[in-house]
């Protein structure tokens, strides 16, 4: 039976399809091609935004119609977090948590037998699930979950309660999977966790450990670490990972508001000046890094005067790039009950200001790395004319004329600022 995966949301998601994947795999099952009419579909959503909800019952919906006789298994935040709701679809053959993926080819297996639907939602477990098959990624770097779960309850997320608590990957399981992604020629590893600054905390590790752990395979030559809470980046972990040569030096911290008075409606767990002296520790620590972040405009009660500080913010911290987003009322948070929420209008108003100071600072980035030499790691060629990749500090570069193949890394002098990649050639 041939199998397709559908992925909404993000990277955590996509690494959970992978698993997926990995165990369907194991089981005699054939990934579908793209022609291919699958018999199986499975769908990993995303519940961030009460509109990622909309999108995965769409998408099953429309895969209903498309495919009427596969068996239609629904998976990942959605039916974590909204349980009754998620069981209750219509066109949905099986339904499973977030905490029983693993369970999908056997549930799968069932189902084909019995035809009666399958509904497995679970609380989350105490410990991480560290799988142990693991899937060839089609991606230039290879993508490692080491984290799951989040304690922070920030007043406007669901995760919590979609992804359970903090929960760490043991070294020696990170480690089996850095050998296999090394094996398949991959020269760098992202780690990736929902609060992957937390990793550790139940196990008596801190990131670093994790990070090291990783550098030290001698065939992988870099180490990228995904979005990160600021708060836990203390100075003393900052110098510890400042030591790790193959560490890229580009940092996505998560601001959401540069105004206190937001940050604090937000149940953040830090001030403006205190993001702004862990910025001030990471540059010290790593010269010319990029350090890029996300930020949230028209939270609930957020006044012209509150953005107005988050955009002189984010313009002084001086960003190397900004995911600008609105904020959505999702129910279940502390923030859908708040008063004086704001209007759509505004929201697109200093959604257009927020994203137009973003893509300033993107440029102006460009331009202090023009002249500079960086290691570039080769992507796919998409064109014969010229060659993708990516620096350390996550710059793209277009190289005319390069030869290098995917996977390489190569010494690259940036000569040329677009508007969305800079121009290099190789040195």
């Amino acid at each position: 039976m041939k199998f397709l995966i559908l992925t909404q949301g993000c990277k955590v998601n996509q690494y959970d399809s992978d698993i997926i994947s990995a165990a369907m795999l194991s089981n005699g099952y054939i990934r579908a091609d793209e022609n291919d009419t699958p018999d199986i579909v499975i769908v990993n959503t995303c519940t961030v935004t009460e509109n990622g909800d909309k999108k995965a019952r769409r998408l099953i919906s429309k895969l209903r119609r498309d495919y009427p006789s596969a068996v239609i298994a629904v998976t990942g935040c959605y039916p974590q977090a909204f349980p009754k709701e998620a069981a209750l679809n219509r066109y949905a053959d099986i339904v499973v948590g977030n905490s029983e993926n693993k369970s999908i080819p056997a549930l799968i297996s069932e189902f084909t037998e019995s035809k009666a639907k399958k509904i497995k939602i679970e609380p989350h477990e105490r410990e991480f699930y560290e799988p142990e098959e693991f899937f060839h990624s089609g991606k230039t770097r290879a993508f490692i979950k080491i984290e799951d779960g989040c304690n922070r309850f920030c007043s406007y997320c669901i995760i919590p309660t979609a992804r359970g608590r903090i929960r760490s990957r043991s070294l020696s399981n990170i480690i089996k999977e850095t050998d296999f992604h090394a094996k398949d020629g991959h020269k760098e590893i992202v780690l990736t966790g929902i609060n992957l600054s937390c990793y550790g905390a139940d196990l008596g590790l801190t990131l670093f450990d994790a990070v090291q752990a990783v550098s030290d395979n001698p065939l992988i030559e870099r180490v990228r670490l995904s979005s990160l809470e600021p708060e836990l980046l203390t100075p003393e972990q900052i110098e510890k990972l400042s030591k790790i040569e193959k560490l890229c030096p580009h940092f996505h911290l998560s601001l959401q508001s540069g105004c206190d008075e937001t940050l604090k409606r937000m149940n953040r767990h830090y001030t403006s000046e205190e993001y702004a002296e862990i910025v001030e520790n990471l540059r010290k620590a790593f010269p010319a890094c990029a350090i890029t972040t996300d930020i949230m405009v028209g939270f609930a009660g957020e006044t012209e005067e509150e953005f107005e500080k988050s955009l002189e913010f984010a313009e002084r911290i001086g960003f190397s790039r900004v995911h600008v987003f609105t904020y959505s009322i999702r129910p279940g948070t502390a923030a859908a009950l708040m008063p004086d929420q704001v209007s759509e209008t505004a929201k697109e108003q200093r959604y257009g200001k927020m994203t137009g100071l973003s893509e300033r600072l993107r440029r102006d980035f460009f331009e202090k790395n023009l002249n500079t030499v960086h290691k570039v790691l080769i992507e796919r060629q998409i064109s014969p004319e010229y060659i993708n990749g990516y620096t350390e500090s996550y710059i793209p570069v277009r190289i005319y004329g390069g030869k290098a193949k995917r996977h390489d890394i190569v010494k690259v002098k940036i000569t040329e600022v677009k508007e969305n990649f800079c121009v290099g050639t190789v040195v």
